[in-house]
């Protein structure tokens, strides 16, 4: 609902609200008997902002995906800090992401949080600070939005829900600009598997009701063999692909999303829908 009293987001433009959604399902998620994030940072946030959310496609079951691929997203970037307590996290595309919170890195790790100048200031007038955390606005479409990173260090550069929104050339550029940058590390990223034109449609009727509906954002195409990445840089090797669709935390979906997560074991179309990657560069 519109709180009123709330920041005004009015300002941002239709991509830069993109976060909204994400962050709203993180959101409902937390409000869950249940939940599988529990992000409370999350429900703070949306609080504080004057916005329609029923606007946005939160649907039933895109709120526990979105949660449990940060999740995923979450115990990965834990794992890379523990091997490597000298890491560099770059959050590509952070939106209000609280995932910096969440983890909550030591003092020996430094935390980029980079996205569009706009919503930065969005992101530092509501999120609590973290004293790892370091705001970088730029657009990653940029060729020098990395040169404030140091390089030097192992590094995990991962995107949560950034991928769907760019062109396949955008994302072969900024898979480019992390190699080419950074010494050595990974890269995560949640991923939907191939997304037709017929899907987008898909996606655009099913969500017809909504002013803002992801689908009118979408333009990546997407891909069937996760090794795709490794053709587009040489530098790239793949190091995991786990499908969301396969979790213990399945159970907590709804019924439609339970019945395809069981399908998922047999049917590897359904469990590409809905992945976290890893490539090692």
């Amino acid at each position: 609902m519109c709180l009123g009293g709330g920041m005004d987001v009015s300002g941002l433009t239709p991509i830069e609200q993109t976060a909204l959604l994400t962050e709203y399902c993180r959101a409902l998620d937390s409000r869950a008997a249940r939940p599988i994030l529990g992000d409370r940072h999350a429900e703070v946030t949306v609080g504080e902002i004057d916005y329609d959310f029923t606007t946005l496609a939160a649907t039933p079951s895109v709120v526990p995906l979105v949660a449990l691929r940060a999740k995923m997203l979450d115990e990965r970037i834990r794992s890379f800090i523990t091997e490597h307590p000298d890491a560099v996290v770059v959050d590509l595309g952070a939106g209000f992401n609280s995932a910096v919170l969440r983890v909550d890195p030591p003092p020996t790790v430094d935390w980029y949080s980079v996205d569009l100048p706009a919503v930065i200031a969005v992101r530092q007038a509501l999120l609590p600070a973290h004293d790892r955390d370091r705001a970088v606005p730029a657009s990653l479409l940029e060729p020098d939005w990395a040169e404030a990173i140091p390089a030097d260090r192992p590094t995990m550069a991962f995107a949560d829900g950034l991928v769907a929104f760019l062109d396949e050339a955008d994302v072969i550029a900024i898979l480019r600009r992390i190699t080419g940058h950074f010494a050595c590390g990974v890269i995560a990223f949640n991923d939907y598997g191939p997304v037709s034109k017929l899907n987008r449609l898909v996606g655009k009727v099913a969500t017809v009701s909504k002013t803002n509906s992801p689908h009118n954002q979408w333009n990546f195409p997407g891909f069937k063999d996760a090794r795709r990445p490794e053709a587009w840089n040489p530098d790239l090797t793949l190091l995991e692909e786990a499908s969301v669709m396969r979790r213990p935390e399945t159970a907590l979906f709804p019924a439609g999303l339970r019945l395809a997560g069981r399908l998922s074991h047999r049917v590897p179309a359904i469990a590409r829908k809905a992945r976290i990657l890893q490539y090692r560069f």
